[in-house]
């Protein structure tokens, strides 16, 4: 005889609803899973501002004088985020680097952590003929004095290292306090980068918004080259602190000039017409270019325009490249409320 004939039929009853997926909720109503965390707002991370989400033209806002065509224009909407208010510094990298000596030095190896994660002081040497970069090889990322100066000589992969760090310590941070884990901090994409650097101003040649480089008192608004030979007229000849000029609408130091950045996209000539118009972002580990944008100390203002492109190569470090993170907000919508 069949084992299941002899069960009493309520019995019977309940294996075959239990069998196929019937939990038993409180008084059978739908109310979803129990024990879940409570969902508390989205903090803003230190040292972060808000970008609200939005929509704007992405691509040129100027003659694009190279005639590269590369930047064609397009509208496209970006979610809410949260990106760092100034370039990572000397001295919140050297925290990065102190961890990374005192806790992984035997997995990485010393090797590596020095080849790849400290940066290349080399580069002021390296990067310009017949230049006394010297004292800045020497000084630049060691002295206390350059504490609040951009990082540099730091290439695309340390960047993202950097990113995973910072995301693992904040967690461990939150673990131990009893905190819902945080999203991962990581490279701005080129849309992200580009949308936060406009300020909520669409088209907008600079991040200031207007199309000149100084102010109405003639105080220069960046950290650039103004001119041929003349790198001093903004006041500073090489990188400046963080945070020495105005910020923009969102509150962004430094996204024109002081120094370039990475963003986490490969380059690629074709993506403005290939990407799609929501997020955009164009992942290729194939691809050793990638996307830098912001122009730096060095450079002339073209490349401070907002919608001017540029790429360098991953593995290269320059002293005219760094970097800054940014986060998603979660459960947000494009205005910064809670859906």
């Amino acid at each position: 005889m069949n084992k299941f004939l002899r069960l009493p039929l309520v019995a019977l009853s309940a294996l075959i609803l239990g069998g196929c997926g019937f939990g038993k909720g409180p008084q059978g109503d739908l109310v979803g899973a129990e024990d879940r965390p409570e969902f508390n707002p989205q903090e803003v991370p230190f040292g972060m501002v808000p970008c609200p989400g939005g929509t704007f033209h992405m691509g040129q806002t100027d003659q694009d004088i190279s005639a590269s065509m590369v930047n064609m224009n397009k509208q496209v909407t970006i979610a809410g985020f949260y990106m760092d208010e100034t370039e990572i510094t000397n001295n919140e990298y050297r925290q990065f680097m102190n961890a990374i000596r005192q806790d992984s030095i035997d997995v990485l190896g010393e090797e590596y952590v020095m080849t790849e994660l400290y940066p290349d002081t080399t580069v002021w040497v390296r990067d310009f003929t017949y230049h006394m970069g010297d004292p800045l090889m020497e000084y630049y990322y060691t002295h206390p004095a350059f504490d609040d100066y951009p990082v540099v000589g730091v290439d695309w992969f340390a960047a993202k290292y950097f990113c995973n760090w910072r995301t693992k310590n904040k967690n461990a941070a939150n673990a131990e306090a009893g905190l819902a884990p945080t999203p991962n901090f990581r490279l701005p994409s080129e849309a992200e980068w580009e949308y936060a650097a406009r300020g909520g101003r669409d088209l907008a040649t600079y991040p200031w918004g207007g199309p000149y480089l100084r102010n109405s008192k003639g105080c220069m608004l960046a950290n650039f080259k103004p001119g041929r030979g003349d790198y001093a007229s903004d006041g500073y000849a090489y990188t400046s602190p963080v945070g020495a000029f105005f910020p923009n609408d969102f509150g962004l130091y430094d996204m024109s000039g002081n120094v370039a950045e990475w963003c986490d996209d490969a380059f690629m000539e074709a993506s403005v017409p290939v990407v799609w118009d929501m997020n955009p972002t164009n992942p290729d580990d194939n691809e050793p270019r990638k996307v830098v944008r912001g122009g730096s100390w060095k450079d002339i203002a073209y490349f401070l325009e907002t919608g001017t492109r540029n790429f360098e190569y991953q593995d290269s470090a320059r002293s005219y490249i760094g970097f800054r993170t940014s986060m998603i907000q979660i459960g947000m919508g494009t205005n910064g409320r809670l859906n």
